[in-house]
Order: C-alpha cells, then structure tokens, then sequence
C-alpha cells in the first residue's frame, strides 16, 4: 500500500540543527523508499499566527527551500511547495471550522502555551492553527505524518475533523497518525526542552561556521567537575555526542565522566569540530544552490503546481458532498 507523507516546517528563520536531524533527515529517507509518496511544505502561513516580520518572513520561505533542496530533498522525488502558494489550504481550514467547537481549540494546550508567550497577540488565527494543520494535511489526503510527539494533540484534532467530515458529509478523509523517524528529539543548548528557533541560544544553525559552533558549544552549561547524574546541559552534550562522535570516543568520553576525570571542554571542542564535518556537505551544496535562484523559483512554482493539482481534486470532492457545488 502506498502511504501519502505530509511534513512542514514553518518558515520563521533558518534551519537549525534540531530542524535536520529530527525532520530533514527523515524527509530525505522516505523519499529514497517506493512506499512512500512525499509532499514537503513550507508552512510560511503558519509562521504568521504569532509575531513576524514581514521582510524575514519572504526571505525565509525562500531559505527554507533551499535548505530542502541542499539536504538532498528532490523535486523529482517529492512535491516541494509554499503553503501560501496553495490557497486550498484555506478553503478547506473554513469548511474544517464549521465542524469544529471554539471550545475544543481552546482547551488544547498548545493553544493554552502560545496564549502565555504571546498574552497580546491571541488571535484567531493563533486559535484555528490546528484547524488549518488539518487542512494542510488532509488536503492531500496524508495518512502518515512525521512529527514529534509535541503534535500528537494537534494531530488528534485532524483525526477528529476527518471523522466528523467523513460521518456527517460522507468524505473519504484518511485519519492521519504520527510516525517516527531517527533522531526525532534534538535538546536544547540550554539544558533545558528541544532546540527550537523561538528560544536563544538554544540551537545551531545549518549555515553556522566551526567557529560560531564551537563557541554554541562551549557555552553549554556543564558542572565545575565531571560524575553524578547526566542532567542538563550534561545531558544534551552527550545526547549530541552519541549522534556525532564515533562510538569508541563517545565511550571514552563517558567513561572519563564517570571517573571523573572528564575535561569538558575537550568533549566541546570534539563535538563541535563533529558537527561541523557533519554539516560541510550541506554548506557546500547550499551555496551552490543559492547560486542559482532561476533554479530555486522554478522549483516553487512547479511545486505549486504540482500540489495544486492533487488539492483541487480533493476541494471539488468537498464542496460537492457539502452542498456547495
């Protein structure tokens, strides 16, 4: 059977880190395996339900494509579009609202959390995220959808909106579940919750210099000493290290802490120099890419294109079950 994947990430800044090994990464592989059918969004309508700029915002849908296209994301493999670009998405979110309470969305407790960092910006659009997520995703009928387990609530609302939509109009919507890749979970540099674009000082980004990653990881905060519990800072260094390092130097470096002999920042400046080499290629390919923007804006619009075919099909079959064709 043939799966239908859907995966987005907002554009409200540059990748980082986190981005790549929990997302990116895992995009790249399902594209390489015929089981899986990709579509790979830009969620810049997204990233406007909460404070932004609006020249960053039309840079960085742009770099967010070619982040997608330097990690290996191919346009031939999968569809690579801009949510805006697509304005079914929302159509669809309105038809969605219709069967959905006021209630129910604000008792969602990523509602509840955004409300509390952004007090004066708690809008409507801020309220009906989870709707037009639904929209995103149902639109291309996706059964499979990569995300952290951070969504499961909003992905719990598309199954409901799509059992709602199926019962009262006899649609055909899939109910999407929440699948993992490798790696899906990247700490924060602060010690504390994931890596993220909204905290400072909390990540990496792809485009950083050995220099600028060094000095990220050099201000982790670790402990005067080294043994005890591997919490903290401590901890997303090691979590890090696991991934990057070769498993022999990562045992080394354990070991070293356990005993208490540990030097920190020789684990630092190994981890640092890791992620750096890991992350070469993609810097290369990203400047050749951004060389090259004809390349990149054909890619959008083909994109749209391509994503736009699939949408209508399931708009006409909407708005005909709903009375309104």
């Amino acid at each position: 059977m043939l799966h239908r994947v859907l995966s987005g990430i907002r554009a409200s800044g540059r990748l980082h880190l986190g981005n790549y090994l929990g997302a990116i990464k895992g995009m790249v592989e399902l594209q390489k395996n015929p089981d899986y059918e990709t579509f790979y969004m830009v969620a810049d309508a997204h990233a406007i339900t909460t404070p932004y700029s609006v020249e960053e915002l039309r840079q960085n849908r742009q770099e967010v494509i070619i982040d997608y296209l330097a990690a290996g994301i191919n346009p031939n493999k999968s569809i690579i579009f801009i949510q805006s670009h697509v304005p079914e998405h929302f159509e669809l979110s309105f038809y969605f609202s219709s069967v959905t309470t006021i209630a129910r969305m604000m008792h969602l407790p990523t509602y509840k959390e955004k409300v509390k960092q952004y007090p004066k910006n708690n809008t409507m659009a801020l309220l009906n995220y989870p709707i037009l997520m639904a929209a995103d995703i149902l639109l291309y009928k996706a059964d499979l959808i990569p995300v952290g387990i951070d969504q499961e609530p909003h992905l719990e609302v598309a199954r409901e909106i799509a059992r709602k939509m199926n019962q009262i109009y006899k649609t055909t919507f899939p109910e999407p579940k929440r699948f993992t890749t490798k790696g899906e979970y990247i700490p924060s540099l602060t010690g504390e919750g994931k890596m993220s674009k909204s905290v400072e000082g909390s990540y990496i980004n792809l485009t950083d210099s050995l220099d600028e990653i060094r000095k990220k990881i050099r201000a982790v905060p670790t402990a005067t000493v080294s043994g005890g519990p591997i919490t903290g800072g401590i901890k997303t260094l090691f979590i890090l290290a696991e991934i990057f390092l070769e498993k022999n130097l990562y045992q080394e470096f354990k070991e070293k802490y356990y005993n208490q002999t540990l030097k920190f920042v020789e684990l630092k400046d190994a981890l640092a120099e890791a992620i750096y080499q890991e992350l070469k290629p993609f810097q290369e390919k990203r400047k050749q890419i951004a060389s090259d923007l004809a390349y990149v804006e054909k890619v959008i619009k083909e994109g749209a294109e391509k994503a736009k075919a699939v949408a209508q099909k399931t708009l006409k079959e909407v708005k005909e079950k709903m009375g309104l064709i």
